[in-house]
């Protein structure tokens, strides 16, 4: 029952279980594969702005089982990256379609839009 009040107020613990868990691979990798996975989640952070918890935990997951493989195969981060990491990282981030906080407000730019236009054809 106090897990269930707990979840309310911060979110699932098994998505932050899970998290952490997704950092610890990530932090156990290799020095080269560990830095650059760690400037692309900090870049994810940024860009991103997943805001649904499943579909970011399962990024994260689906970004570490891709840096390990590397490491362990012994692919070059370029390799993996790309010569742009920035087009890596924004096109890894769409291929995951979750709800992202700018959604929120496309749609009230979008609103506004529309009642002011709406205004402008009743005056």
């Amino acid at each position: 029952m106090a897990a269930k009040w707990i979840e309310m107020l911060v979110g699932s613990l098994e998505q932050k279980k899970q998290y952490k868990q997704d950092m610890a691979r990530l932090e156990a990798l290799p020095a080269p594969y560990r830095d650059s996975a760690k400037a692309l989640h900090r870049y994810f952070n940024y860009y991103g702005g997943i805001d649904d918890g499943d579909t970011f935990v399962t990024m994260l997951g689906d970004f570490v089982d891709l840096f390990e493989r590397a490491a362990t195969d012994g692919t070059p981060v370029r390799a993996v990256v790309g010569d742009d990491p920035v087009e890596f990282a924004e096109t890894f981030i769409q291929a995951y379609s979750g709800k992202q906080w700018i959604d929120k407000e496309r749609a009230r730019l979008r609103a506004a839009i529309d009642t002011a236009a709406s205004e402008e054809n009743h005056s």
